[in-house]
């Protein structure tokens, strides 16, 4: 259901979206792709020029390859529109190697943060970045059952207040790793 519609009239200023489709390969790996767009209903005077209502200010593509483990082997960034043509778009190269070897799992959003914080990166393209731990995640659960008693504690338990390892979701569905009381008091 959408949200109900506010009481006072509004006008649409900006459209962001930010999509992502993860692909099983034959080979064993999986891509990851990230798509981010960001539209306004209006001209818009930008320093680098007018961008014409409904045309992307930002129009970026972002492809990770990664293993089974959730280790980045290929890192492919486009940047097809950019308030600074020239300047933008000249980032990508950078990201394109220095993601790879980076683990989606472990440390993946610090280490985006520690290589392109501030002028050494994109601020778009690191927001794309941070999602994609939990795209991959999304995309490879039902790969194996989260429950399997397979001796190593499921990777979502405690990363969520439904998951939390002393609430009912744990007690009724990973019996295993219940421990009875809840961690947090509402």
């Amino acid at each position: 259901m959408p949200l109900p519609t506010p009481t006072p009239s509004r006008t649409l200023a900006h459209t962001r979206r930010l999509r992502f489709e993860v692909y099983k390969r034959t080979d064993g790996f999986w891509d990851i792709e990230a798509h981010l767009t960001d539209i306004k209903p209006f001209d818009c005077r930008l320093s680098s020029g007018l961008r014409p209502a409904g045309m992307p200010v930002h129009d970026m593509w972002l492809r990770l390859t990664v293993d089974r483990a959730l280790n980045v082997v290929d890192a492919l960034p486009q940047i097809e529109a950019m308030p600074y043509p020239g300047q933008c778009d000249a980032i990508g190269p950078d990201y394109a190697r220095e993601l790879v070897g980076l683990n989606l799992a472990r440390g993946f959003r610090k280490a985006v943060q520690a290589r392109f914080s501030g002028v050494a990166g994109c601020t778009h393209l690191n927001e794309i970045l941070a999602q994609f731990p939990t795209a991959a995640i999304q995309a490879m659960a039902g790969e194996r059952l989260d429950n399997a008693d397979d001796g190593a504690k499921p990777f979502q338990l405690d990363r969520c207040h439904a998951l939390d390892t002393g609430g009912e979701a744990v007690r009724r569905y990973y019996p295993r790793w219940h421990r009875g009381t809840k961690t947090r008091t509402a």
